[in-house]
């Protein structure tokens, strides 16, 4: 009778308690979206406003993007936050998204394509990503400005925006565990990071030509490489650079190397290219988006 009676006192005490799973864990995912490397791709008639494709290719970039999440989800995952991270960043149709998830949207904002990131996430997701500036290869290939930057160096290595964002995730310890995007962009970033999930949806002809596949082949690729990368997410280790970070920025034309050049912290390298020297790479983020989004038609 004392272990009946000391039974019904705990259950008195605690009547709703219930074991939970063993293996219940959090999975807080990131997830990064920008369009040149959607299924399809391969002109700015896709890519703005403008385009004759544009309102269609805002779906397809939108579906990706829900493929990805379908994917983090069946993984496991607890919690998601989507970055815009094309053109204006206001093109994904969020009424689309599960009611659980976040958007990140518009610009400018100082971790540009990262803005949200931080210690908190478990894994970060690149979908519909282009090859860098630098690279000869690639649809669309371009590190963050296509009219106005011909360079971007890291600590002496070429960037593509890939690179570059991967450096942004690691300074929160934060590992890429895949990518999507054409045969290019999806290679230049296996070169840099080594074990990484790819999801290649299309081959690169050229700059402006592309043998693709079918939106909803490239949907269905996405969400299984997403699920496969987020089970093995162990077995990626998050992409540092070396502290302080050293950026070389060449610009298309003379004027902006010049002007920059004014300022103490900027050393003007050839006619068209500077240096900065940031602590680390939020500095140089939030640099780079200084550069890229100042004008004096910004004031009053």
């Amino acid at each position: 009778m004392r272990g009946l009676a000391k039974s019904l006192v705990i259950a008195a005490i605690f009547p709703l308690w219930t074991p939970g799973p063993a293996n219940a864990q959090k999975l807080k995912v990131y997830i990064s979206v920008d369009m040149e490397g959607i299924a399809g791709v391969a002109s700015d008639q896709q890519l703005g406003p403008a385009g004759f494709e544009y309102a269609r290719f805002r779906e397809f970039m939108t579906a990706e993007a829900l493929a990805a999440i379908a994917g983090a989800k069946e993984a496991g995952a607890t919690e998601i936050l989507v970055s815009d991270s094309h053109g204006n960043m206001q093109n994904l149709l969020i009424e689309r998204f599960p009611a659980d998830v976040q958007i990140v949207r518009s610009t400018p904002r100082p971790l540009s394509m990262m803005q949200g990131i931080d210690s908190t996430f478990d894994a970060a997701i690149f979908i519909g990503y282009h090859s860098g500036t630098a690279n000869p290869q690639g649809v669309r290939a371009h590190t963050m400005s296509s009219a106005r930057f011909a360079g971007i160096d890291l600590n002496g290595a070429p960037a593509a925006e890939s690179r570059v964002n991967a450096a942004i995730a690691g300074y929160f310890g934060v590992p890429v565990v895949l990518i999507s995007g054409d045969d290019i962009a999806t290679a230049e970033l296996k070169a840099v990071l080594g074990d990484v999930e790819t999801a290649t949806v299309k081959r690169a002809i050229g700059f402006h030509s592309t043998i693709t596949s079918t939106p909803e082949a490239a949907q269905t690729l996405i969400r299984a490489r997403t699920k496969a990368a987020l089970e093995r997410r162990a077995s990626f280790k998050p992409y540092k650079l070396a502290s302080p970070v050293r950026l070389d920025l060449t610009f298309k034309s003379y004027r902006p190397a010049e002007i920059l050049a004014y300022l103490p912290i900027v050393e003007r390298t050839t006619s068209h290219a500077i240096r900065y020297n940031g602590r680390n790479m939020i500095d140089v983020m939030r640099f780079l988006v200084f550069v890229g989004n100042y004008s004096v038609e910004l004031e009053p």
